[in-house]
């Protein structure tokens, strides 16, 4: 609770970093912010030309399928590979002044989840092209899954980027993490394809009932399973108590690793 409290009296340092963090990612490009619905066109681009047009599957509206689940894990990638060198990449701020050590992950897995409700103004858009159209029962449990997504993916960013303090190779091994990653979730694919000798191994990926809950939603247009939510609910505390732990036994000697 006194971490907690101490955390909040410096909410307004969060959002200083949260705002600094958004106004220089594209800093200096020349379409700026535009990048933040660019990327993740540019990737829903590629990745339909090769899963509908290459590799053909029977998915109707695969763009939208494959849209739903890009971008939130877009989000969650970034607070994984990016996300590690949050307190790395604030060396200099960590060693001159005091703070909660704490407030670098929470502020760029922030940035990261603004930047995310951004590119769903895109996911809309694209609902509204198709004629699919969305149901407002289902809606109302998308800040309830946009929550647990921001739950793990902050526990993930407390876990590596105090872990990458002391071992600076977990950068680029979390590069290749991601990548095979981004394979073992249903995002390219229907988890209806996998295998159920393999289904309760593969439902072990934290991401999974995460991105089968926001396909329920907006692709499928009905309220996501109880028992999925809570499944991603459960295993966003996990992550989130694991990568505070961890954090707050590593963080005592940061000055000195830096």
């Amino acid at each position: 609770m006194k971490i907690l409290k101490e955390i909040y009296d410096y909410r307004q340092m969060i959002i200083s970093l949260v705002r600094k963090d958004l106004r220089g990612r594209y800093k200096g490009s020349v379409l700026g912010f535009l990048w933040t619905f660019i990327n993740p066109l540019l990737q829903l681009v590629v990745y339909t030309l090769v899963f509908s047009v290459l590799l053909k599957n029977n998915i109707d509206k695969y763009y939208l399928f494959l849209f739903v689940g890009l971008v939130p894990w877009i989000f969650f990638s970034g607070s994984l590979t990016t996300g590690s060198i949050s307190v790395l990449g604030q060396k200099d701020l960590v060693k001159k002044i005091y703070f909660p050590r704490e407030v670098l992950p929470i502020s760029y897995v922030t940035s990261c989840f603004v930047n995310m409700l951004f590119s769903f103004v895109i996911i809309f858009l694209v609902v509204f092209v198709s004629g699919t159209g969305v149901s407002l029962r289902a809606l109302l449990f998308l800040p309830l899954v946009m929550m647990v997504e921001y739950i793990l993916a902050l526990g993930v960013a407390l876990l590596t980027s105090a872990i990458t303090v002391y071992f600076r190779d977990m950068e680029h091994i979390l590069g290749i993490v991601s990548m095979a990653w981004l394979y073992l979730t249903p995002i390219m694919y229907s988890i209806d394809i996998v295998p159920e000798k393999y289904m309760t191994l593969f439902m072990l990926n934290p991401m999974t009932p995460v991105i089968v809950a926001y396909r329920d939603i907006i692709y499928y247009k009905q309220i996501p399973q109880i028992s999925t939510l809570l499944h991603a609910l459960v295993f966003g505390l996990i992550v989130l108590l694991i990568g505070w732990f961890v954090f707050s036994k590593l963080k005592k000697h940061f000055v000195e690793e830096l």
